[in-house]
């Protein structure tokens, strides 16, 4: 599913933007419709650091979609400044392509590493929800109520969260596609 094409295209998106061009970029994979995440990472001592993801849940065309969350990932993601050229070098692109999505029983009712999980809640009158991708948890070393905590606090609720509040949650299980594929892999493949 998640392919090493996808994150090439992904990386063409951003440097072409990057480097302020604007031809039009081709997509050499297979047309197809899934939810899909961009994710923008950096590496760091022990691991990775966020530098941005967005993506959406609805059923969307592959080279479209993938195209403009690549720059809205990598440059709208109000949690973190735009990505910048020096940046670049360092970069690594994650796409997730999501299936199986099924409804929880309970807002324990999904396995760590295994599910991502969708959130939805009343808080009041304002509807909440938030979401993290499967892998989110075991980065964190999170089990699943920390996870669920975290999920919450992500999407905006600020009051004390109590069992009632944690019965109420509509909980949507799905699982991920996931690729990965660094800067320097990217110009390897491209220059072959």
């Amino acid at each position: 599913m998640a392919t090493e094409a996808h994150c090439i295209f992904c990386f063409d998106v951003l440097t072409s933007k990057l480097d302020d061009k604007t031809h039009d970029i081709s997509a050499t994979f297979a047309p197809a419709k899934y939810p899909l995440f961009v994710t923008w990472k950096l590496p760091d001592e022990h691991d990775q650091v966020l530098r941005g993801c967005i993506g959406t849940f609805q059923n969307v065309n592959l080279a479209t979609h993938l195209k403009e969350y690549s720059i809205l990932s990598a440059f709208e993601d109000s949690r973190f400044d735009p990505i910048e050229k020096h940046e670049l070098p360092h970069l690594i692109n994650c796409v997730s392509l999501l299936t199986n999505f099924e409804k929880a029983d309970n807002y324990l009712d999904w396995k760590v590493g295994e599910h991502g999980i969708q959130i939805t809640f009343l808080d009041g009158t304002e509807v909440r929800n938030g979401t993290f991708l499967p892998e989110v948890a075991v980065e964190q070393e999170w089990d699943n109520e920390e996870t669920i905590q975290h999920l919450i606090r992500k999407a905006g609720y600020r009051s004390k969260i109590t069992p009632k509040l944690l019965n109420s949650l509509q909980v949507v299980r799905y699982q991920s596609s996931k690729k990965q594929l660094t800067y320097s892999e990217y110009i390897k493949i491209k220059q072959n």
